[in-house]
């Protein structure tokens, strides 16, 4: 019987901890090809609108959210999508909560996208806050935020979790290239796999992202204020 209790305790934990994914309505669809599914602003006012999907509860599982979150656009052809905030009483948006938000799904050609160059997105997704450095400049990330980094094409942008073991990456963008995602992830404790036995740390991991997931964190994650 205790076993059966905690198994049923398990059980209703699991499902009311669940985040669910609900394609909540269908204006039309839209026959292509495209895999991305990237994220507007302005560029909705000319976009065709094909439906709305809705997020209801809280998931660390950034990744499986927004996988589900893609194959309902993809039921009816979206390429596009951005939040549509719920309203007060009195018409005002309210704050984003992550345990319930609303996306609105739209087809764009693909020419007419906007703002899609000339920025390095920063994440962290840890429990604690997360020091990363580039170039000379220091930034601490709290959980679930993030940084953009205006960049200088031909320049030379060195990133670091700045810790022991951290890693570290260098990029140089061209003029018009696309812009950038990665993710810092917190410290990580692993068992060897060299045969030697023991264990390895990792201090932080920088993990590119691709455009789409990122442009998703853009809207699920907090922007940090940035100093000039």
């Amino acid at each position: 019987m205790k076993n059966l209790g905690i198994i049923i305790f398990v059980f209703f934990a699991q499902v009311f901890s669940a985040q669910n994914v609900y394609l909540t309505k269908v204006e039309k669809t839209n026959e292509n090809a495209d895999k991305f599914l990237y994220r507007i602003n302005e560029e909705a006012k000319q976009a065709e609108l094909l439906g709305e999907v809705e997020v209801q509860g809280f998931s660390k599982d950034d990744a499986e959210v927004f996988s589900l979150i893609y194959k309902k656009a993809k039921e009816i052809g979206a390429n596009a999508f951005s939040l549509k905030p719920f309203e007060n009483i009195d018409g005002s948006p309210q704050a984003f909560n992550p345990s319930n938000y609303k996306l609105a799904l739209y087809y764009l050609p693909k020419d007419k996208f906007l703002n899609q160059t000339g920025n390095i997105f920063l994440f962290a997704s840890s429990d604690k806050d997360q020091k990363i450095g580039v170039n000379k400049k220091d930034y601490t990330l709290s959980p679930r935020s993030y940084i953009t980094i205006k960049v200088v094409p031909g320049e030379l942008y060195v990133i670091s979790t700045k810790k022991l073991l951290g890693s570290t990456i260098k990029l140089q963008p061209k003029q018009g290239e696309i812009s950038q995602y990665f993710q810092i992830s917190a410290t990580k404790i692993k068992s060897d796999d060299t045969g030697v036995g023991g264990i390895n740390l990792k201090s932080g991991d920088i993990i590119g992202l691709e455009k789409s997931y990122g442009e998703f964190l853009s809207i699920i994650y907090s922007k940090e204020k940035q100093s000039n």
